[in-house]
């Protein structure tokens, strides 16, 4: 797929999607949301693609933040609107069933941080720089970090990260649990790769169903959850995983001490 802002290839079952604004620090604006939900349709539409990873292009930024350039002029509704594409394309990616991963190049800042948090978990190079300094803008967050980033650090943490503006290096997001990983910048991709093609060699349905409990175990909103609890949604995911013919197969190969061969069926 060719898009103006990103760049999209798919390499043995990874859509690898990079923003590539470098000389804008890969900054987002409108055109970069427009390509960033189109590539994430792709994804799950795509049934060559079994998984995802988001990088920046360059070395300096995985992305250093909203566009400001926009925000002139916008009014209260104007601003909401904005606010709410940011969170519903965020939404699509910590939604979708394909494990979509973070690979942080450089700066995360604001909205950056904000995308890298929306994926399922993140990497990052030892000179990562994380951060929501929104509050110097005499703004907050708006595309879900001030939930996001509770969740992930815990809200005491995530008040004075919010209330300073302050950024944090990848020691600091490692030792919060913000990244999973912190490697050297040579090596961030194919870690990530590396991760990713583990993950595609388990049964895809339950992979998916681990996404969906998971998210529910942070989110509260009944819009998401249908109401259930996260113990009731495992109880019935664990239950529709025993119709799948990846179950029969990963327990068929279990006991026949072979390695499990699934379909995603």
């Amino acid at each position: 797929m060719n898009f103006e802002t990103l760049l999209f290839e798919i390499e043995n079952g990874i859509a690898i999607i990079t923003v590539n604004r470098p000389e804008k620090l890969n900054a987002l604006n409108k055109d970069v949301f427009t390509d960033l939900d189109d590539a994430i349709s792709e994804v799950l539409n795509n049934e060559q693609i079994k998984s995802a990873l988001i990088t920046g292009a360059g070395s300096k930024a995985f992305v250093a933040g909203a566009d400001i350039s926009e925000f002139g002029g916008l009014n209260l509704a104007e601003a909401m609107a904005l606010s709410k594409r940011g969170q519903d394309i965020f939404l699509k990616i910590e939604n979708s069933p394909k494990p979509i991963v973070a690979a942080v190049n450089g700066f995360a800042l604001g909205g950056g941080c904000e995308l890298a948090m929306a994926c399922h978990f993140r990497l990052c190079s030892d000179n990562a720089k994380f951060g929501q300094p929104e509050v110097n803008l005499g703004l907050i967050p708006g595309y879900g970090g001030t939930q996001r980033l509770t969740q992930l650090v815990g809200k005491g943490k995530s008040m004075e990260l919010q209330m300073t503006g302050s950024l944090i290096d990848a020691t600091e997001a490692f030792r919060l649990g913000l990244v999973n990983h912190v490697t050297t910048s040579e090596n961030l991709i194919q870690k990530t790769k590396e991760i990713l093609l583990l993950i595609q060699t388990k049964a895809p349905l339950a992979v998916g169903k681990i996404i969906e409990c998971v998210n529910i175990s942070v989110i509260s909103d009944s819009t998401f959850t249908n109401g259930k609890t996260g113990y009731e949604k495992e109880i019935e995911a664990f239950g529709e995983c025993f119709g799948t013919e990846d179950m029969k197969e990963g327990t068929t190969a279990f006991l026949e001490k072979r390695k499990a061969v699934f379909v995603g069926r």
